[in-house]
């Protein structure tokens, strides 16, 4: 690490221009958020500062639409979150309406549930809808959610006769003695044809979504829709969750804090999340493309090209 605290990763066109950075995509939890799920008052400054200068940001989380309190009044210009590990974009300045829905097939969730408790006796589920969680009994409560049904997740998924059941974001499976990347291991070998799997929590919980379904195709989505390429975008992450969208990125930063397999694929590392991480580097940028329009003005260096 330089002496920031966060390693210079920038990268290079082949025309050997320097990208500038139009977007800022965040993971909230272990990321920008500190570990008591604050945000700091340096990261709401960095946050701010980033905007004014012409950055959008987005957070891009594995957290459901209900539960972006934490960061709505720090949304910016558009409004919109990526929820649900990319199965959800959100209009946070809308009263968290959805403003797209990349929905798991019932059918795709069936099989998987079918095939872990083949592989993975004990595993029980719960079921994120765009209308809230409903779980199993033997799933650890959501005492952030008491009014959640509680029935099989065979019985949860149950599409309705009339077409009516509210779409399916994404499904969770828990194992209370598996190690989480054991589980994970697992899961991918025994279900991974029928779905996406990832992880984000330090227990054995996965997170399941629609093929092809993570953060990095929907923000690849939300950056097509603005004109915005891969090396515009500078992604920070910490957990496997975050591995494709990092990837994807232009340049990405792994946490201090973050899982080996986000450390392998990001192109820089800065400091932990309690350390404000991602603040350390969003200063940075935003002071190196106020100095560059500065220079610009004198007329010391040439305009940056698109």
């Amino acid at each position: 690490m330089g002496e920031d605290g966060a390693v210079t990763s920038a990268s290079q066109r082949p025309d050997g221009t320097t990208p500038v950075t139009r977007l800022i995509a965040t993971d909230l939890d272990g990321t920008l958020l500190r570990d008591d799920k604050s945000v700091s008052d340096r990261t709401v400054a960095a946050l701010a500062a980033a905007e004014e200068a012409g950055i959008e940001v987005f957070f891009v989380t594995g957290r459901p639409a209900r539960w972006m309190d934490v960061v709505s009044d720090h949304v910016h210009g558009h409004g919109l979150a990526i929820c649900a590990n990319g199965a959800a974009v959100v209009d946070l300045h809308a009263g968290r309406e959805f403003v797209q829905v990349r929905a798991l097939p019932r059918s795709a969730a069936l099989s998987v549930v079918e095939a872990l408790r083949e592989a993975a006796p004990g595993t029980s589920f719960a079921v994120e809808m765009t209308t809230g969680i409903n779980y199993e009994p033997d799933y650890p409560p959501f005492f952030m959610d008491p009014g959640a049904n509680v029935a099989t997740a065979e019985k949860l998924l149950r599409e309705d006769t009339d077409g009516s059941a509210a779409p399916v974001l994404k499904l969770l499976a828990h194992h209370a003695e598996l190690a989480p990347d054991e589980f994970l291991e697992l899961a991918r070998s025994a279900a991974g044809a029928y779905a996406s799997i990832t992880r984000s929590s330090p227990t054995a919980l996965l997170e399941i979504s629609g093929h092809g379904v993570s953060k990095a195709s929907t923000l690849a989505l939300c950056c097509a829709e603005r004109g915005i390429s891969p090396d515009e975008v500078v992604a920070f992450g910490d957990m496997p969750n975050d591995v494709e969208m990092l990837g994807w990125a232009g340049t990405s930063y792994a946490m201090g804090n973050a899982h080996p397999d986000v450390i392998a694929a990001a192109s820089g590392r800065t400091t932990a999340n309690n350390e404000d991480g991602v603040a350390v580097v969003i200063e940075r940028i935003v002071a190196e493309r106020l100095a560059r329009r500065r220079q610009q003005q004198q007329g010391h260096v040439q305009p940056f090209r698109p």
